[in-house]
């Protein structure tokens, strides 16, 4: 089998390996993929479980990383906030720049 994979492909792959104690060679031959693609899933479906295989170009963002991104939208909002103040203000009175 060629191609992309579906989420619950990807973690009935990896629970047969994880959870039932089956080999890696066994699961890929058995299932028709390749046994280095089993161990990268069983990688990510072990450390994310059910939110593994977020899909392409979908990244997953850690805690930290969303935390710092939210603070900078939060930042980049006041910022923005204070410079339509600003641009109406000098609108109303031109001749103080």
């Amino acid at each position: 089998m060629k191609g992309s994979y579906t989420k619950d492909f990807k973690i009935t792959a990896c629970e047969l390996v994880v959870k039932e104690g089956r080999k890696v060679t066994e699961v890929a031959e058995k299932m028709g993929i390749n046994r280095v693609m089993l161990y990268r899933w069983i990688q990510e479906y072990t450390t994310y479980g059910d939110g593994a295989f977020v899909g392409k170009g979908r990244e997953r963002l850690s805690d930290d990383k969303l935390k710092k991104a939210l603070k900078r939208i939060h930042e980049l909002e006041l910022e923005n906030k204070i410079l339509k103040k600003a641009a109406a203000y000098f609108a109303r009175h031109p001749g103080n720049e």
